[in-house]
Formats: structure tokens, sequence, C-alpha cells
């Protein structure tokens, strides 16, 4: 077992309404792999794909949207070729309507060589991993960013816990909005979230939607040395399960479908 929790899954799990699986996935991938992968993606997920100029960004792609595909498809007992998604008014995807009485939710996020892939059922949910650069962690971005009483608290810590202060709130503001599919169009100083270290992750205020303090609950998660997370759920009662998910060739070899 990784000594952060994330396993392989022998057998493949089962998912059931008070459980949120988050798969890790390893984006690294030779050319010939990814092209493997890029076989089972739509039509606009490839022309996605081919609007990036250099491998090292495409690759990254195309394996996120096929490992999302591949472990959609075993909950679904379906060809990963064979999803379709629908896209909300901000680009959130979900499971077209076809698949819609599965109740299956899921999100993706990804950053640097890591996505993390959140799946439930009939929960809305987001999620979101962050390669830390400790550049970016200063008291001028947490202005720019964060709510004030967000930047009261990064700014009295002391500046050796501002990176993964930083952090911290990103990935649970990115959670925050990403659940919601809002996008950009939820400012993120318009919500506070916890975010000093050892802090348990909380969403503590939202001035634009009060109920919906209560409405989520927040985790953070550890997707590995130089990664910070956060995964957003709706309602209450459920647990997290961390997953390693197949290696990039391994996810090309479940290509054919479910076992």
């Amino acid at each position: 077992m990784d000594p952060d929790g994330w396993c392989l899954p022998q057998p493949w799990p089962r998912l059931a309404t008070e459980v949120v699986d988050v798969w890790r996935v390893d984006l690294t991938a030779a050319s010939a792999v990814a092209q493997r992968l890029r076989a089972c993606l739509a039509e606009d997920e490839r022309a996605r794909a081919d609007r990036f100029l250099y491998d090292r960004h495409r690759t990254p792609f195309i394996v996120a949207r096929a490992a999302l595909r591949v472990l959609l498809s075993r909950y679904l007992a379906a060809h990963p070729g064979s999803l379709g998604f629908d896209y909300g008014a901000h680009g959130k995807p979900c499971l077209a309507a076809s698949w819609a009485a599965s109740g299956l939710t899921f999100n993706l996020s990804h950053s640097g060589d890591v996505a993390l892939v959140a799946v439930g059922k009939n929960r809305a949910l987001g999620v979101d991993v962050e390669q830390v650069r400790a550049d970016r962690a200063t008291v001028r971005l947490a202005e720019r960013f964060f709510a004030p009483e967000e930047v009261a608290v990064f700014s009295a810590l002391p500046p050796a816990q501002w990176t993964e202060a930083f952090f911290n709130a990103w990935t649970r503001k990115e959670a925050y909005i990403k659940a919601h599919g809002k996008g950009l169009a939820l400012p993120l100083d318009q919500f506070v979230v916890s975010l000093a270290p050892g802090a348990p992750a909380q969403l503590r205020a939202t001035p634009w939607q009060p109920a919906d303090v209560h409405r989520w609950q927040m985790q953070a998660l550890h997707p590995g040395e130089g990664y910070a997370g956060a995964l957003l759920v709706e309602g209450t009662g459920w647990r997290a399960r961390c997953w390693q998910a197949p290696s990039a060739a391994d996810l090309a070899s479940l290509l054919g479908g479910p076992a």
C-alpha cells in the first residue's frame, strides 16, 4: 500500500451511496500507449487533444480522459468508448442522459503528472489536485484570490507554513466551484474555507448561498509528494476510499471493456 493510503483495488470495488471512490492516475505514458488510449476518446476529445502543440501537454490530457472513461466503464459494465458525456453551462461534464439511471456522478482534475477522478452515486461532488509551487504561496496572490477572512489567517501564519496553507485553500476552493459546476462565474473570494496546516478541511462560510455550509462536506486529499488535493461531496454519512488507478499501459489493456 502507498504510504499516503492509495492502493490498487483487488478485486474491482463496488460503489454504494455512502462511498465516494477517488482514483489517483499517473499521467505519464509512452507515445505508443497514449495513441492506444486516444482510440477510446470521442471525436470532440480527440480534437481537443490535437490542439496541444507538444506531447508533454497532449499526453496527460489523453491519459486523463481515457482513464476517466475506463474507470467509469468498470462501474457501468460498459465499453469505455461507448460512454457519452453532457456538459453544463460552464463546461462541467456529466454522464449523458442515456446513463442517468445509474446515478453515477464524477469529477476529474489534473495537474502536472497526476490526475484525480472522484466517483460517487447520487451525490454531487467536486475534486481538485494541484502541483505545489512555493513561488505562488505569497500574501500578494492570497489577497488577489482569497476571501478577507482567509487572507487574515494566511498572513498570520509563519512564512514556513505559507505553501501548505496556500494550496490547502486553493484546492478546497477549486473543489467547491467544481462541485457547483460554475467555474470562474463563482469568484474564489466569495466563500471561505479552512486553510491553516493541521486544521480539518472545511467549508466555513458561503454568503452567496448560506445553506451550502451544511449541504457539503469537505476532505483533504494527499495525492503524493509535491501535490495537494481536496474533495467536496454533497450530504453527510459518506466516506472516501483512495485508490491507485492502473498504469497507462494497463488502462490501455482494459479498453476491451469490463471483465
